[in-house]
């Protein structure tokens, strides 16, 4: 199947999904090797998830299937572009390459702007609305120093 053959299959679940009110109309499939390896739709609003976005979803049900948490050699169609989260899932992921149908600005008309997310990670952390503060404790470093020693941790 070609790139606009799987986005076709991504937005037929996202009108699925949405039809069955799981949450928003997203949709992501997690392709290697030509195969789906991982699906995903919005579930925000039927799981009470925040995290729960199409592709962040893709992502866990392909790791899943593949039996790893690395992505390497896999692509994923989503039918609009990552919002600021499931661009860093993506990244984390290591999937090689994004196919998107919805453009950002599509998924703002709608109400799902996240501009502003884009704004304030520009920002110094201090500036942010969020306030963010370290506070050091006792023995956490300790944890750090602990696994990167631990010869039996799985490089990550």
């Amino acid at each position: 199947m070609d790139h606009k053959g799987f986005l076709r299959q991504v937005v037929e679940l996202s009108r699925e999904k949405w039809k069955e009110y799981e949450g928003g109309p997203f949709a992501a499939l997690v392709v290697k090797d030509g195969a789906v390896v991982g699906r995903g739709w919005n579930r925000v609003t039927g799981t009470n998830d925040p995290t729960a976005h199409a592709e962040v979803v893709a992502i866990r049900d392909a790791c899943r299937t593949i039996g790893s948490f690395s992505l390497e050699g896999a692509v994923i169609y989503s039918s609009s572009e990552p919002c600021p989260m499931c661009l860093a899932a993506i990244y984390w992921a290591r999937l090689e390459k994004v196919y998107h149908a919805n453009a950002a600005a599509e998924a703002a008309a709608i109400g799902f702007d996240d501009a502003f997310l884009y704004e304030q990670f520009a920002l110094p952390s201090s500036e942010r609305s969020l306030p963010v503060e370290r506070l050091f404790v006792e023995g956490a470093l300790d944890v750090f120093e602990g696994w990167v020693a631990d010869p039996d941790t799985a490089p990550y």
